[in-house]
Order: C-alpha cells, then sequence, then structure tokens
C-alpha cells in the first residue's frame, strides 16, 4: 500500500518527465509523448494552456470534469490544484500534448501590444476547454522541432512564439482573448475564506494574495489587521497545531501528515514541528504505541 497523501505536483515546477522550453531559467513551454495511462494531482504556479494534439486528458477541478480531445485546447487558471488523468489515443496509444505557461510579465505585455480596453463581460472561469482552429493546429506544428534541441534556442525567440501563440488564439475566439485580460482582473474577495479555503494546500504567500486579488503587500497588512499576527507565522502554526491534531488521532504517518497539512518536506516538517511543541512528530506516535 502506497501513502495515503504524497506531495502534490507543481507546474511547471516538478516536471521532468516532459521536453521543456525556458526563457531565463522558467518554463514556459513542454512537450510530452506518453502512452500510458496516468492519474495525479498538480499544482498550478502559472496559467496554463495545454493542448491536445492525440489521445485523451481529463482535468477535474472541485465537482467539475473536463475532457480534453484530440485538437482541442484547455485554459488553466494559475493558483489551483487540479486532478488530471491523461491516456492514449483508443487507437495508436499515443497521446501527445503540449503545455504552455503564462507568466504574469507576459500577459501584461501581450494586452498592451493588443491595446485591449475593457474586459468580456463574464466572471472568470478557472477551467476552459476550446476547439483549435486549422492556424493554430500549424502553429503547434511548427514548435516541433524546438524541442529537439531546446538548448539552442534563443529566449527572445520562445518569448516571440509565446506572444504568438496569445495572438493566434485570440485571433481564433474573441471570447479566450477576454479570458486573458480577466486573468489579469480578479475581483477582490474575502481573505478569510481565502485562507481558510487553502490553508492544507500547498500555496505561497504570492498565491494567497493572487487568490484574493490582492498584491502581496496589501494582502500582508490586511491579514495582519485581521489576525494580529505575521501571515506565515499564523499559516504554519494552524498547520502545525492540525497535524499535531492528525498524529495523535488518525493512523497517519508522520509521511502523510506532513503532506495532508501543506507541507512540502518531511525533514523540515519535523524540525518546526519539534521547535514548536519540543518532540519530533515521529515521537507523537511512539507515545501512541506505547
Amino acid at each position: 500500500m502506497g501513502a495515503l497523501f504524497k506531495k502534490i505536483a507543481k507546474a511547471p515546477q516538478d516536471l521532468v518527465s516532459i521536453g521543456l522550453l525556458k526563457i531565463k531559467g522558467l518554463t514556459v513551454m513542454g512537450s510530452c509523448i506518453y502512452s500510458d495511462v496516468k492519474a495525479d494531482n498538480m499544482y498550478l504556479q502559472d496559467h496554463v494552456i495545454l493542448f491536445v494534439q492525440e489521445g485523451i486528458y481529463k482535468v477535474r477541478f472541485g465537482n467539475q470534469e473536463y475532457v480534453v480531445r484530440k485538437n482541442e485546447m484547455v485554459l488553466l487558471q494559475k493558483a489551483i490544484i487540479i486532478e488530471y488523468e491523461k491516456c492514449g489515443d483508443p487507437d495508436s496509444g499515443v497521446l501527445d500534448y503540449m503545455m504552455f505557461f503564462l507568466k504574469d510579465e507576459l500577459l501584461n505585455e501581450f494586452i498592451q501590444m493588443s491595446k485591449l480596453k475593457h474586459s468580456y463581460p463574464a466572471a472568470l472561469v478557472p477551467v476552459t476547454v476550446n476547439p483549435v482552429n486549422d492556424r493554430l493546429q500549424s502553429y503547434f506544428a511548427s514548435l516541433k522541432p524546438y524541442f529537439k534541441e531546446p538548448e539552442k534556442i534563443e529566449d527572445e525567440l520562445v518569448k516571440l512564439k509565446l506572444l504568438e501563440l496569445l495572438f493566434d488564439i485570440s485571433d481564433a475566439d474573441e471570447k479566450i482573448l477576454y479570458q486573458f485580460l480577466q486573468l489579469k482582473r480578479k475581483e477582490p474577495s474575502s481573505i478569510v475564506e481565502v485562507v481558510e479555503k487553502n490553508l492544507m494546500n500547498p500555496v505561497s504567500l504570492n498565491d494567497l494574495a493572487y487568490l484574493s486579488g490582492r498584491s502581496l503587500s496589501t494582502f500582508k497588512r490586511e491579514f495582519q489587521a485581521i489576525y494580529n499576527e505575521p501571515t506565515f507565522q499564523w499559516i504554519r502554526n494552524r498547520r502545525l497545531e492540525k497535524a499535531k491534531e492528525l498524529l495523535t488521532h488518525s493512523g497517519l504517518s508522520v509521511t502523510d501528515v506532513c503532506f495532508a497539512t501543506g507541507f512540502e518536506n518531511v525533514a523540515h516538517f519535523s524540525k518546526v514541528f519539534k521547535k514548536k511543541y519540543g518532540i519530533p512528530p515521529s515521537a507523537v506516535k511512539k507515545s501512541l504505541k506505547r
């Protein structure tokens, strides 16, 4: 039996099994040809466009499941955790897809270049599936050679190809064009609601600020006013309190408890737990056994 809980992979940080293109060391594109069925969880550090050329890629967010088939793409909002299941085409058994990671800086540049002045009158949808036209299919095909020798591709060329992608997508569907704007204009949400909802997820302060629709400095200032404690310290203490509760009243292992409470490294979890409670989490489990 494997662990009940495990570390949630982050995209693009933890991607190692696909060909990658980067700008200034940061992953912005990935290409993968896959033949097995795989299901897992993934935390999105950037907005993502995923294009399927062969096979099926299923995305689950909340209670909704989205199926992305051949010549379809999905736009995923950043700072969310999705479940995914990917499998090959029923006939060929091959799954061929590309992922594009949209940094905020790139979106800002695209929005300025396209001279957008207003937003589409609709709420931001975290997951959106759309068909791909011939022009976009040709664009994706043009990228294939880039992944054969990624170290020889200059940063500026990769950046130009990403901007080309955004213009091609917006030309294909005006609604997607304004969806990009919505990604940058997130309405302020309740800090308490955002923090409580994501407390046990492996999110950073930047992610929480984004989800609340605030800058990092504003988020920290308003958080301090509400909780009367620095953000990082309050969140870590709440996670440690929950970890102690799980260690004491459940049969979960130390590793399971670590990942279930938003920590990403067992050694670090044990260190901060001992600092707060005077004993390592393993000692809690041993005392319960005795």
